[in-house]
């Protein structure tokens, strides 16, 4: 059974406060970046793996999408994209991302932000989405950094006085699981390493096209703590293209 944390009401409550919950891309660091990774997408058939509350399937359309599907398995996430949806032409489906069926050649573009680190079987997401891209099709993600999941604790080293030191990095050729604390307690997400990302996607029929480990932008740096967020990569971003 695959974890959905995000139906379980206290953790939806705690993740509704987040910045990027409720300012949308424009709070999430990495989003200025990601952006600049996406193809044009007007008159594309775009795909969103884990698509949350629904912001990146919005902007697709706003884009000039042709049409826009968002895949995500929790219900509570998936009721509040479509309360924020105005557009007909976007549509959503309920399903774990590792359980997508979709045509061979259905869409042009294929997105996900922040959810393949919840997923056990990345391999196995990569062939389907291979196979349910066109040829020219772009593939464009975000994932939590490995330096980032290596270990379960997910946070600073601090001295006696609570000043952060150092982020540990231990563990990080052992991949699988990892039980973490983010939000409530018992999140499972699950490691694994830069190469194996690569490699998968490249075994999928991949080429890589752009790799990413950005920073804040500079309009977050003067937020409390976001100065910490240049120490270590928090984020990785992939675009690949199916040849």
């Amino acid at each position: 059974m695959k974890q959905n944390k995000y139906d379980d009401v206290l953790f939806f409550n705690e993740y509704k406060k987040m910045p990027r919950s409720i300012g949308g891309l424009e709070a999430a660091g990495e989003w200025p970046v990601f952006q600049q990774m996406l193809p044009n997408m007007r008159e594309k058939r775009v795909l969103d793996l884990g698509c949350g509350f629904g912001w990146h399937c919005r902007y697709a359309k706003e884009q000039g999408a042709r049409a826009v599907v968002g895949v995500d398995i929790s219900e509570r996430m998936l009721e509040r994209a479509r309360e924020e949806t105005k557009h007909h032409s976007i549509t959503y489906k309920r399903t774990a991302i590792e359980d997508i069926e979709f045509a061979p050649d259905s869409f042009d573009i294929v997105i996900s932000s922040l959810a393949f680190h919840y997923v056990k079987t990345i391999d196995v997401v990569f062939y389907k989405v291979f196979q349910l891209l066109k040829r020219g099709g772009a593939f464009v993600f975000s994932v939590e950094h490995p330096i980032f999941t290596s270990q379960s604790a997910q946070d600073w080293y601090y001295d006696s006085d609570g000043n952060r030191l150092h982020w540990p990095v231990d563990n990080y050729q052992t991949e699988g699981i990892r039980h973490t604390m983010f939000l409530t307690e018992n999140v499972e997400k699950y490691h694994r390493t830069i190469s194996t990302y690569m490699n998968d996607l490249i075994k999928a029929g991949f080429r890589v096209t752009k790799v990413s480990e950005p920073k804040p932008h500079s309009g977050m740096l003067d937020k409390p703590g976001m100065e910490d967020e240049i120490r270590r990569p928090m984020f990785l971003l992939v675009a690949a293209e199916k040849q």
